[in-house]
């Protein structure tokens, strides 16, 4: 039993963590864009797990594609084409289908505006 609850509140302390490191980026880009954020925050927690292949604000410096400089609208599109299949993919496909697409949408959004000059 004490290892039960020693996976749960390493697991929790995970996700206060990722939530800290959400917040502050939130925070920092609602500050670049005069204190006015121009995202959902939800979508930068969502897309937390993106940077892990592709790279910190979409810049992947491997084979794994980049999506820095690439529209909301063409992310929101490539996502949905993935979660269905008419993308073929080793590994989006099921990071896709872990998505509704409300959140599909929610990260699109964020993602499209990283690395962009928000007025």
């Amino acid at each position: 039993m004490p290892s039960m609850l020693k996976m749960l509140l390493t697991a929790g302390l995970v996700a206060s963590m990722s939530v800290a490191v959400a917040a502050k980026g939130f925070a920092s880009a609602k500050a670049k864009a005069g204190g006015v954020a121009k995202v959902d925050p939800r979508g930068q927690v969502l897309s937390l797990s993106c940077s892990g292949c592709h790279g910190p604000d979409g810049k992947s410096s491997g084979v794994i594609p980049s999506f820095n400089g690439k529209s909301p609208e063409y992310i929101e599109a490539a996502l949905k084409e993935f979660k269905s299949g008419e993308r073929v993919s080793t590994v989006m496909g099921r990071h896709a289908k872990g998505y509704t697409d409300g959140e599909i949408h929610l990260i699109a959004e964020y993602l499209g505006t990283v690395g962009k000059k928000t007025k």
